[in-house]
C-alpha cells in the first residue's frame, strides 16, 4: 500500500480533473454502478464532528474518516483532519492511504467548480469569499484555475487569518483584498463562496439575480450561512438530495420558517447529466454538504495518478 501525505495528496488532485471525475461519478451512480450509503456523523467534544464516508464502484472502494473541529483555528491546529483508504473492490487489497483532509479540501472545491461551470450566470467578476480556512483557500484556487478568476475579496471574523491567506494567494498570482464589511463590494461581485462554521446567517437577505453562491460551510442541521429570505429568492441546487435533507442547516431552517420547500431544489446530477435548470429567476445558490461519491471520484483520480508498476521479464 502506498502512503501519500498531505502535500503528495494535494499534488495529485488537480481541480479540473476532480471536477470532471465528479461529473463522471454522477453518470456511474445513475447507471447503478456505484454504492454510496449515507455518511455517518457523530458529535465530539468541544463542538467537533466525526464523519465516516464509504463508497464503491466496480473498480475501487474508499472509506474516509474525518474530524471537524471549528475551534482548532484559535490554537493553530487544522480544523479538518482525516485519512482515506483506497482499496481494490474485487480483492480488498489496500492500494492507497491518503490525507483525508486534503481530499475533503480539494473535492469540495472541485464540486463547487463543477456547479459554477454549469450554472454561474457570470464569471467575469471578482469572487467574494466568507471565511479564511482551508475551504476558502481551495475555492480561491479552484475558481482561479477553472474559471479564470483573478480578483477576490476575503472577509473573516478573524482578520489575521484572512490577511495571511490573502498574502499567500497574492504571492501565487491572485489579487486578494481583505475587507471588514462585505456590503461594500456586493455591487461588484457575482461570485460568492460561503465557507464558514457559522450557526447564524452571514450573507445578505437579497442578491442580484445574476449571482452564483457556493455555500459549503454549514454541513450540519444546526448550522446556517444563508438567510431564509435569500433562500426564498434563490434558485436552489443541492449536491445530493439525501444529504441536504439531513444536514443542510440553511435549507432545513428555511423550510421550518416557511421560506423553502424541497420540491424547489434541483440536484447537481440533474444539472450535469440532463442540463436541467433550477426554477425561478433569482440568484443561483449551490448548497453542498458533501457525500462520499465525491471522495470516490477523488479516489479515481488518485489511482489514475499512481505510477505504473514495472513488469518483470524473463531472460
Amino acid at each position: 500500500m502506498q502512503f501519500l501525505d498531505r502535500e503528495q495528496t494535494l499534488a495529485r488532485l488537480d481541480y479540473q480533473a476532480v471536477a470532471d471525475a465528479c461529473a463522471d461519478i454522477l453518470a456511474s451512480a445513475r447507471a447503478g454502478d456505484t454504492e454510496c450509503p449515507p455518511r455517518g456523523a457523530m458529535s465530539l467534544a468541544e463542538g467537533g464532528t466525526l464523519l465516516l464516508m464509504p463508497a464503491t464502484d466496480s473498480q475501487i472502494a474508499i472509506t474516509k474518516l474525518v474530524t471537524v473541529h471549528p475551534h482548532n483555528g484559535r490554537h493553530q491546529r487544522p480544523t479538518i483532519q482525516g485519512e482515506m483508504v483506497v482499496l481494490d473492490a474485487a480483492t480488498g487489497e489496500r492500494r492507497l492511504l491518503v490525507d483525508g483532509g486534503a481530499v475533503s479540501a480539494r473535492r469540495t472545491a472541485a464540486v463547487s467548480l463543477l456547479a459554477a461551470q454549469h450554472l454561474a450566470p457570470r464569471t467575469d467578476t471578482p469572487v467574494l469569499v466568507y471565511g479564511a480556512g482551508t475551504q476558502a483557500r481551495t475555492h480561491l484556487e479552484a475558481f482561479r484555475d477553472g474559471l479564470g478568476v483573478r480578483r477576490a475579496y476575503l472577509t473573516s471574523r478573524t482578520r489575521s487569518r484572512a490577511e495571511a491567506l490573502a498574502t499567500e494567494m497574492n504571492r501565487a498570482g491572485m489579487d486578494v483584498t481583505v475587507i471588514d464589511d462585505p456590503a461594500t463590494v456586493l455591487e461588484q461581485v457575482r461570485l460568492i463562496v460561503a465557507a464558514t462554521t457559522a450557526t447564524a446567517p452571514i450573507l445578505p437577505a437579497s442578491l442580484p439575480a445574476d449571482t452564483f453562491v457556493a455555500a459549503v460551510g454549514a454541513f450540519r442541521a444546526h448550522m446556517a450561512e444563508i438567510p431564509p429570505e435569500l433562500i426564498a429568492q434563490g434558485r436552489i441546487v443541492i449536491d445530493s438530495a439525501e444529504g441536504a435533507r439531513d444536514e443542510a442547516g440553511d435549507l432545513i431552517k428555511a423550510r421550518a420558517s416557511g421560506h423553502f420547500d424541497w420540491d424547489r431544489a434541483t440536484t447537481l446530477e440533474a444539472v450535469v447529466l440532463d442540463n436541467t435548470r433550477p426554477p425561478g429567476d433569482g440568484p443561483v445558490i449551490f448548497k453542498s454538504v458533501g457525500q462520499s461519491l465525491w471522495d470516490l471520484a477523488a479516489g479515481r483520480v488518485l489511482v489514475a495518478a499512481m505510477p505504473t508498476q514495472p513488469t518483470s521479464s524473463s531472460r
